[in-house]
């Protein structure tokens, strides 16, 4: 595990990449965090990714900037679908399949705001497979979008009162355009389920805090061991070829 700097045509993005052990070249994983930024949590997701045999990259897409800071351009972003962040996510994709330690089929996994991101990377990014964890509700071009998709796995979890109805609107979505997916809605889960900020030791920033006591906003053990199953053989089918019966 360690700090890397992946070259982009702006200033250099600083990020956390997490290997597997061994020198066999091994598919690779851009992971986006949550709103939290680099916290120690995205790190374990890194980390938890490599554990299963991935290369896993947590590119800095704040540039060192405190959440509160970011979501301006993060908006922004979102609304054009377009900007310095997708820019940095798509450095970190090339970054990643031209190791030598990759194979070059690299997937994205996202929480919440990331999860937000890995949607849009879906279509169009270069990316084989992408895991959606509670990245919002699909927009009303949803069609349009997802056309040309790569296979998504996707979590979310019913008590998350932000994303009602998410989960069921895009796996019509994506049945419609006939992309390969696995949607899957947690009855007794809620939002940032599969983020553990308390166990990683995160401080809660004060512009959090009100919402860190909201019910159905905090982490789920048995639903993020189920997730975590569904993604890594959801990834291991689409990154690597092994086929769902050995998954």
């Amino acid at each position: 595990m360690t700090e890397v700097v992946i070259p982009t045509p702006g200033s250099d993005l600083r990020g956390y990449l997490a290997a597997p052990e061994g020198s066999a070249p091994r598919p690779g994983v851009v992971v986006v965090f949550d709103i939290g930024g680099m916290s120690q949590d995205a790190r374990n997701q890194a980390d938890w990714l490599a554990g299963e045999g991935y290369l896993a990259l947590l590119p800095d897409i704040f540039r060192g900037r405190s959440p509160i800071r970011s979501l301006p351009p993060m908006t922004r972003g979102f609304r054009a679908r377009t900007g310095p962040m997708f820019d940095d996510l798509d450095a970190s994709r090339v970054w990643l399949a031209g190791r030598a330690d990759c194979t070059g089929r690299v997937g994205v996994i996202g929480f919440c705001m990331g999860g937000g991101f890995a949607m849009l990377l879906s279509a169009g990014h270069g990316f084989a497979a992408s895991s959606i964890n509670y990245g919002g509700r699909p927009p009303a071009d949803a069609l349009r979008l997802f056309r040309g998709a790569c296979p998504i796995v996707a979590s979310y979890g019913a008590r998350d009162w932000t994303q009602r109805g998410a989960a069921a609107r895009l796996d019509h979505v994506l049945t419609v355009l006939g992309i390969d997916h696995d949607v899957k809605e947690y009855p007794g889960a809620g939002h940032a389920f599969l983020n553990d900020h308390r166990g990683a030791g995160d401080p809660v920033p004060w512009y959090f805090k009100p919402l860190a006591g909201l019910p159905g906003m905090s982490y789920q053990p048995t639903a993020a061991a189920d997730a975590r199953r569904r993604i890594i053989a959801f990834f291991d089918r689409n990154l690597r070829g092994v086929p769902a019966s050995a998954g």
